[in-house]
């Protein structure tokens, strides 16, 4: 019994990270209407800031979240306006230039980060990185534990943010109606930058998190990128709340397949889980919100 309950808190620990990298991605989804692949190249950059910040101004990562996130902001909104919006604008092309070129601008940074900082592994190493506590015989890791509850508060910001400001509500309304939107004045270019850059600030927060607990290199992009697709998939496309039980989803799967089957078969339960879900609940968890 100690043994599962160990396993519940870590994948919900693990699981309400992963809720903050799909939930930027499902609101990039929900109003533009295609799947960012370079979202975890994103947060890949982020994770190299905060190690900037870390070896050079002796910065806690916590603290580099004030840098990481209006950083990242800025570059998916620059993103957004020079690489996405002329795309979206030019009627002959497809949707799916607009993913192939999400997918091109993720080769980029993480070219750019293997050109910069070579393909070692680095990682920041804190007080807490490796320290626990216990309640009773569960052991919680300081690390991922304050990064579980820095990840509620951003989530329930966010929620605030989407229901009671008049940015949220055109945000919501574009995603839901984007010609509606138009006609009640929304400006939906507007819209689109800042949704990218809110996107990337959400992921450059979850990367920034992660930092002490995790090791770095160029390409560990890839594999968030694909858990943040699963993740959206999970929780239904453009949901920002199914976004958070596809996140728990997602890390419980890992968490008890590493502990019951392997610690090689926990990325191989989550995309099968991923497929079950596309056969029999394609909608994910939409149906329970439509945040």
């Amino acid at each position: 019994m100690d043994v599962f309950m160990q396993t519940l808190v870590a994948g919900i620990l693990k699981g309400g990270l992963y809720g903050l990298i799909g939930m930027g991605m499902s609101l990039i989804m929900g109003v533009m209407g295609i799947i960012n692949l370079a979202h975890g190249q994103l947060m890949m950059v982020a994770m190299y800031i905060t190690f900037v910040c870390f070896t050079a101004l002796g910065l806690d990562p916590y603290l580099a979240l004030f840098i990481t996130m209006p950083a990242l902001f800025l570059l998916g909104a620059l993103i957004q306006k020079y690489a996405l919006n002329p795309l979206m604008e030019v009627e002959s092309l497809l949707p799916e230039n607009q993913v192939l070129m999400t997918v091109g601008i993720g080769m980029v940074l993480t070219e750019i980060a293997r050109f910069i900082f070579s393909s070692d592994y680095k990682s920041v190493q804190t007080a807490y990185s490796s320290s626990s506590f216990f309640v009773g015989e569960i052991s919680f890791s300081v690390a991922l534990t304050a990064a579980f509850f820095i990840a509620i508060l951003f989530t329930f910001f966010m929620f605030w943010f989407l229901l009671k400001t008049d940015l949220g509500r055109a945000i919501r309304a574009t995603a839901q109606d984007r010609d509606a939107a138009l006609l009640m004045g929304v400006n939906a270019k507007r819209i689109t930058i800042l949704t990218f850059g809110i996107g990337s600030a959400l992921v450059a927060a979850a990367g920034t998190l992660l930092m002490p607990i995790y090791y770095l290199f160029p390409d560990i992009g890839s594999p968030f990128t694909r858990k943040a697709f699963v993740i959206t998939i999970l929780g239904g496309l453009g949901s920002t709340v199914g976004a958070i039980f596809g996140g728990l989803t997602l890390g419980l799967a890992e968490a008890f397949g590493a502990t019951y089957i392997g610690m090689a078969f926990d990325d191989m339960i989550g995309l099968l889980i991923f497929i079950l879900v596309l056969l029999f609940l394609p909608s994910g968890f939409k149906r329970l919100t439509k945040i």
